[in-house]
């Protein structure tokens, strides 16, 4: 094992990885209210891909964010408010109700990936692409190969 470095504790790698994900969260809220999303929130984005194209039951959703079915019932309901969920009837079981994206919520989730590869090519920018493409293979390294994980939302809250 390695002698810890008294001038990088352990300690300040997850910090600065969750300022990072935190300062390209809160740019890319910035940017989609300046594009008339100014509602969307940090869990939303969360909801809205845990919904997918075909949509869900609430009680789905709640496996999937790893949160109570109580607790995505209300987050759909904020959003449903907002417009960027609806409920409709399962066309394959009339005893089900699916959430699904609105165009809003589609025009929300389309225009976020646009935003994300603008945050990283001003990243790419200040650091140089060749370190931001490092980063993220370093990153890919020392993560499972599903990385991505729905579930944040519950993680941060349980």
């Amino acid at each position: 094992m390695a002698t810890p470095d008294p001038e990088r504790p352990g300690f300040v790698l997850p910090l600065l990885l969750l300022a990072g994900f935190r300062i390209l969260i809160d740019d890319l809220h910035a940017e989609l209210a300046r594009q008339g999303h100014p509602d969307l929130r940090p869990l939303h984005g969360f909801v809205l891909q845990a919904v997918g194209a075909d949509g869900t039951t609430a009680g789905e959703l709640g496996q999937r964010l790893g949160v109570s079915k109580q607790a995505a019932g209300k987050t759909v309901d904020r959003l449903v408010a907002l417009g960027y969920l609806e409920r409709a009837d399962d066309p394959t079981d009339a005893r089900r109700k699916l959430v699904r994206p609105t165009q809003r919520g589609v025009d929300g989730l389309r225009r976020s990936a646009v935003v994300f590869d603008e945050l990283r090519a001003r990243w790419a920018a200040t650091l140089g692409a060749d370190r931001v493409d490092a980063m993220e293979d370093d990153l890919r390294r020392v993560t499972p190969a599903q990385f991505f994980r729905l579930d944040v939302p519950g993680w941060f809250g349980g």
